[in-house]
């Protein structure tokens, strides 16, 4: 069938957690239907997006928003009570394209990632699915209870909007899906159990263990400009490694991610390498230990975790990042921290136990490639928007 999926962001390159999944949803859903891309694009668009998608489109549209009717329509957002994160990716000029090619092309379903782009479709008479991904709503709350005092008033609005905007959206569409059962449950919909639970994959030929010499010994990864990775690698930088370097003087930590912010470069020193974007994450990981992230902040599953764990690395992280990965076993597959002196002496376990070390390595390897095969998940979806 005609497949018309429409995205916030363009699907490449892979280096945010949004434009992954919906790169291996077009992937692998190509297999079955004809599918026509829209992305909006806030951005310079990267030069090997178009060739990197191209063989999994019959067209692709982009939709660029410029900087003055992101700003127009954050105003008009705020005015008529509508989520800010749904203002920013708004623009008039895109709403009439994609009403244009949704007239021309007539898909058979509209699937939708993200509520940031349900304004431009929800009464368009089509079948459609809404992927929510995350709970932003929830996100936004978590920020907010740690917040300074000069931006919780912001955040405090910005999370009562997005909670009924999450709610108001539910029955505009045919289907609804999520990423994890631990967010489907936070939104905020009386039926939020009709939500179907399509997790995010791991890409083996991409990430796969192939024993590697070691150069680092941990290892925190993500996009470095998104606020719950900004957290965690500061308490990680601050509040865990000087502790262990009492104990392990020669301990390297590598911070491995793209558009690091002013305050993760400021974490910077001679035995904490801070990269900005690198070509291939795997490679970050098959020199490295351990992986350890300590989130306490933001929403669904933490696909880091996944890679991490498909190339044979210990991981150690929090309960909030955790408690998504169902079926995990703590202590046998993944080691699950609270406290600072938790992730401390959890990390001085797998340095000085080779044992425990190798047991936790393969468990966590098996734990993911029994578990999150972006094949036979994005089967899943396929069976639900072909229905």
């Amino acid at each position: 069938m005609k497949l018309l999926i429409l995205l916030s962001r363009v699907p490449y390159p892979l280096e945010k957690g949004d434009k992954l999944r919906a790169f291996n949803q077009l992937r692998i859903l190509s297999q079955f239907h004809e599918i026509y891309l829209v992305a909006l694009n806030a951005d310079r668009l990267h030069p090997q997006a178009i060739e990197k998608l191209q063989p999994f489109c019959k067209e692709i549209h982009i939709i660029n928003l410029n900087i003055f009717s992101k700003i127009r329509f954050l105003l008009r957002f705020l005015w008529k009570g509508l989520p800010l994160q749904c203002g920013y990716f708004y623009s008039k000029k895109a709403a009439k394209d994609i009403r244009w090619l949704i007239q021309s092309i007539q898909p058979d379903h509209i699937y939708c990632q993200l509520v940031r782009v349900a304004e431009y479709v929800k009464e368009v008479p089509i079948k459609k699915t809404i992927d929510y991904q995350d709970v932003f709503s929830k996100g936004i709350f978590r920020r907010y209870q740690k917040a300074p005092f000069y931006l919780k008033p912001f955040l405090k609005l910005e999370y009562l909007r997005l909670s009924r905007y999450e709610r108001a959206i539910f029955p505009y569409f045919d289907h609804k899906t999520i990423i994890t059962a631990v967010d489907r449950d936070l939104i905020p919909h009386t039926e939020n159990e009709k939500i179907h639970v399509i997790a995010n994959g791991v890409d083996f030929d991409q990430y796969q263990y192939k024993g590697e010499k070691k150069e680092f010994d941990l290892i925190f990864s993500g996009n470095m400009n998104y606020p719950p990775n900004i957290e965690a690698a500061e308490y990680l930088a601050k509040q865990i490694f000087p502790q262990l370097k009492k104990k392990f003087p020669h301990l390297t930590l590598v911070l491995c991610g793209a558009n690091p912010s002013p305050k993760v470069l400021t974490l910077r020193k001679k035995d904490i390498i801070v990269t900005g974007w690198v070509n291939s994450m795997a490679a970050y990981y098959a020199k490295s230990k351990i992986f350890i992230a300590p989130m306490h902040l933001g929403t669904g599953l933490q696909n880091k975790l996944l890679e991490a764990m498909a190339m044979k690395l210990p991981c150690i992280t929090s309960s909030l990042a955790g408690k998504p990965l169902e079926g995990i076993e703590n202590g046998k597959d993944i080691l699950i921290c609270s406290t600072a002196t938790g992730y401390i002496e959890a990390v001085k376990l797998l340095l000085t136990n080779p044992e425990a070390y190798c047991e936790m390595a393969e468990n966590g390897y098996r734990f993911v490639t029994e578990n999150y095969n972006w094949e036979a998940i994005t089967y899943k979806l396929n069976d639900l928007i072909s229905q």
